[in-house]
């Protein structure tokens, strides 16, 4: 079992940056790939990033392409995803998710999630 809890949201200007932390129960954390989605209002949730065990292998969803960055301390069981020149679209709940192993960009290849939390970026 493992439990994931975001922190990190809250409202910032476009153009402005956030970095969102996924902080992970478990002894095994380094044996996850680990996602960021989103989910913006009446929006199905979408892939955004995800990061494999050692952090040396990343994807990303062409929106988020040079401004997203995701990582990984497993010594902490945290990952990270760091958001420069935000945008009004980014604007959505930003899930962390879980899967053990290799995985790739569609959420149910992650058996855990987060709460959630809110990023609101006003224009």
């Amino acid at each position: 079992q493992v439990q994931l809890v975001e922190s990190g949201g809250g409202l910032v200007q476009a153009g402005g940056s956030l970095r969102l932390s996924c902080a992970a129960s478990g002894r095994t954390f380094s044996s996850y790939s680990m996602a960021w989605f989103r989910q913006a209002p009446g929006k199905e949730r979408e892939f955004v990033t995800a990061i494999n065990w050692s952090g040396g292998i990343t994807y990303y969803a062409d929106s988020v392409k040079g401004r997203f960055t995701s990582s990984r301390d497993n010594a902490k069981n945290t990952v990270y995803l760091q958001m420069n020149s935000l945008k009004p679209e980014d604007t959505a709940v930003y899930y962390c998710a879980a899967g053990f192993g290799t995985r790739g960009t569609r959420s149910y290849e992650y058996d855990y999630w987060g709460q959630g939390t809110q990023v609101t970026v006003s224009s």
